[in-house]
């Protein structure tokens, strides 16, 4: 289900962001939206996006997603609306990817958090998705890459 995981340093990116703290069942309606929203503002600002969306999720709650979506971008942006600048930190990371319908997320978490556990690793509070390939790529769930990323200490 999800590749052989890695430890690894990750760089520092400048990104633009939308804070969200939605239930966890109206993420499938409301993701795409802000998107849209973020993308919009990028272009407002004549901003570009230097690599794919992302979801930072900052705390996890078995009810509710607190998250930033994101993108890295070419230089920092302004406050406007919901968008606000941000950044995807410096640290040690754990890192998969796992290929698949976003359905199966939940299932390659718990893999990778097994295999964390297995590895004696203490995941820190937050951690990250990136959305490498998605429906905006391609149409086929198959086809769709999800880089997983949690900071370890």
């Amino acid at each position: 289900m999800i590749e052989s995981p890695q430890i690894l340093e990750s760089d520092r990116h400048d990104t633009a962001v939308i804070h969200m703290r939605i239930r966890r069942d109206e993420m499938r309606d409301a993701f795409s939206p802000a998107v849209e929203e973020l993308f919009d503002a990028l272009a407002q600002q004549d901003v570009e996006a230097k690599g794919p969306v992302f979801a930072h999720h900052l705390r996890m709650d078995p009810d509710f997603f607190d998250f930033e979506l994101g993108v890295p971008v070419d230089r920092r942006v302004r406050v406007a609306g919901r968008l606000k600048p941000g950044e995807l930190p410096a640290t040690r990371v754990a890192r998969t990817v796992y290929s698949g319908d976003y359905a199966g997320l939940p299932e390659a978490w718990a893999e990778f958090g097994r295999w964390m556990k297995q590895q004696g690793l203490t995941p820190a509070d937050d951690l990250w998705e990136v959305y490498a390939v998605g429906p905006d790529k391609s149409l086929n769930p198959n086809d769709w890459r999800t880089e997983l990323n949690r900071p370890v200490r």
